[in-house]
C-alpha cells in the first residue's frame, strides 16, 4: 500500500491537457488579485486587511489539491458517484428548503459540522453527471472495419429514444425543482445545460421539442399567476414577492418608494457596477486603484467583473472572457479525442455549465440582465464554488488524461497500419 502510494506521488500532476491548466492557473492569478483589490468593504467591516486574501488562497489551495488528486482517478469511476451522490444532493436541498429561513432572503445554504456550503453547487455537477451517465448508457456505436482490423466509431446513433428523454427529463424536473424556489437562476442554467446534452447525446429533438413546450405553458401559467396574485399571499414561497417584483420593475410597473432602504439596495448595486465599467476606459484606472469597491455591496464576489473592467479595461475584460471561451474549446477537443460515450459527455456538461456560469455573471456585472447571485467561477471570493469548480476542472483533467490515451494508441495503430502497407508493397515489388 505504501509503495503505492509514493508511486501515485511521484507520477507528474500537470498530465492531461495542458491548456486547461494554464487556465485554471490563470483564472486562480486573476482570482488573487482582484480580491485582493475589491474586498475593501470586508476588510473595512472586519477590520483584518489580509482576511480576505488569504481566506481566498486557503479556497484555492484546498481546491487545487482536490483538483489534482480526482485528476488522477480513472474517469470510468466517476459513473459510481451519482448513484450516492444525486439522492444526497436532493435530500440536501429539500432539508435547505424545509429547515432553514434563509440568508438575505433567499434558503441556499445549510452546514454541516460548522461548515457552511450552497446544497446547489453539489447538486448541480450531480445532475450533469447523472445525465452523462444515462446518455451513455443509452447510445449505440455504429462502426466501421478498415481493411487492416481498426474499428472507429464513425457516429452516435439515437439510443433509448423516450426513454432516455423520460428518465434524464424526470430527474431534471426534479432537482431543478428543489432548486427553483430559491435559485431561479441556478435552476434554469442547469435545465439549460441538461438541454444541449441531451441535444449532443442525440435524444429525440421531436420529444426534447414537445418537453420544452410543456414547460413554457406551464411557465406563463406560473408567471401569469405571480403577476396576479397579491403578495400577501405569496407567502408560501419566500422568493416569489422578490420575483414579482423584479417583473415589474422590468415591465416598468413596480412603485416602491425611492427613498426606502429596499429601493437604495436593490439598484445600488446595478448603478455603481455600470460606473465601474463605464469608468474603466480602454487600459482602466490600474489595479489596485479601483473607487467604487468601497460602494459596491458584493464586489469580490457577485459583481467582481465590475472591479476587473474597472482596473484593467477592455484589455482585461476580453481576456477574463476569453479564458472561459478557450476553457469551452478546449472541453471541446478532449470530448472529441474519447472513445466512449461517457467521458464526453461528461466534459461537455461540466464545462458548459462553468462557462455559462460566467457568461451570465458578466451580463449581470453590465446590467444586461436582472441580478441573479451568480458568482465568476474560480475568481469569485467563496468556498463552495472554488471547491465544487476546482473538482469539476479534476474530472475534466481525468478524462483529458484518457483521452490523451486513447490518441497515443490511435496514433500507434495507424504506424503499425502503414507499416505493414509499406512491407505488403515491398512484398509485392520483389515478387513481381
Amino acid at each position: 500500500m505504501g509503495k503505492k502510494i509514493t508511486d501515485f506521488l511521484k507520477l507528474n500532476i500537470f498530465k492531461g491537457d495542458k491548456g486547461l491548466w494554464m487556465i485554471y492557473f490563470l483564472l486562480c492569478m486573476v482570482s488573487l488579485v482582484t480580491i485582493y483589490s475589491a474586498s475593501s468593504q470586508m476588510t473595512f467591516r472586519s477590520d483584518r486587511h489580509w482576511a480576505p486574501l488569504v481566506e481566498q488562497i486557503c479556497f484555492l489551495v484546498a481546491g487545487f489539491i482536490l483538483m489534482v488528486f480526482i485528476s488522477k482517478i480513472p474517469c470510468k469511476y466517476f459513473k459510481l458517484i451519482p448513484i450516492v451522490g444525486l439522492p444526497l444532493a436532493a435530500f440536501m436541498l429539500l432539508s435547505v428548503l424545509v429547515m432553514n429561513k434563509g440568508v438575505n432572503g433567499a434558503s441556499r445554504w445549510m452546514q454541516v459540522f460548522g461548515v457552511s456550503f450552497q446544497p446547489s453547487e453539489v447538486a448541480k455537477t450531480m445532475l450533469i453527471m447523472t445525465v452523462a451517465v444515462i446518455l451513455s448508457k443509452m447510445q449505440k456505436d455504429e462502426k466501421v472495419k478498415t481493411p487492416k482490423g481498426i474499428k472507429h466509431v464513425i457516429r452516435a446513433t439515437k439510443g433509448g429514444h423516450a426513454k432516455t428523454f423520460k428518465i434524464v427529463g424526470a430527474l431534471t424536473i426534479i432537482i431543478c425543482g428543489l432548486i427553483l424556489p430559491e435559485n431561479f437562476s441556478t435552476a434554469a442554467m442547469l435545465f439549460a445545460v441538461i438541454v444541449v446534452m441531451m441535444f449532443v447525446g442525440n435524444v429525440p429533438l421531436d420529444l426534447m421539442w414537445k418537453g420544452i413546450l410543456t414547460l413554457v405553458v406551464v411557465g406563463a401559467v406560473m408567471f401569469t399567476l405571480l403577476l396576479v396574485i397579491p403578495e400577501k399571499n405569496l407567502t408560501f414561497m419566500s422568493r416569489a414577492v422578490t420575483w414579482k417584483h423584479r417583473i415589474e420593475s422590468m415591465m416598468g410597473n413596480h412603485k416602491v418608494d425611492e427613498k426606502s432602504q429596499e429601493y437604495k439596495d436593490k439598484t445600488r448595486q446595478v448603478m455603481m457596477s455600470q460606473a465601474a465599467i463605464a469608468g474603466s476606459g480602454i487600459t482602466g484606472v490600474g489595479i489596485g486603484n479601483s473607487t467604487t469597491r468601497d460602494f459596491l455591496p458584493h464586489a469580490e464576489s457577485d459583481f467582481i467583473y465590475s472591479i476587473v473592467v474597472e482596473e484593467t479595461g477592455i484589455f482585461g475584460a476580453a481576456f477574463v472572457l476569453l479564458l472561459f471561451i478557450m476553457l469551452l474549446i478546449r472541453v471541446g477537443r478532449v470530448a472529441q479525442k474519447c472513445d466512449r460515450f461517457f467521458p464526453a459527455f461528461l466534459v461537455v456538461g461540466l464545462g458548459l455549465m462553468m462557462t455559462v456560469q460566467a457568461l451570465v455573471n458578466m451580463a449581470v456585472a453590465s446590467g444586461l440582465i436582472p441580478v441573479t447571485g451568480q458568482t465568476l467561477p474560480l475568481i469569485s471570493h467563496g468556498g463552495t464554488s472554488i471547491i465544487i469548480t476546482s473538482c469539476n476542472f479534476g474530472m475534466i483533467l481525468s478524462v483529458s488524461r484518457y483521452a490523451d490515451k486513447v490518441e497515443e494508441k490511435r496514433e500507434k495503430k495507424r504506424l503499425q497500419v502503414e507499416s505493414l502497407e509499406t512491407d505488403e508493397i515491398y512484398s509485392s515489388q520483389g515478387m513481381s
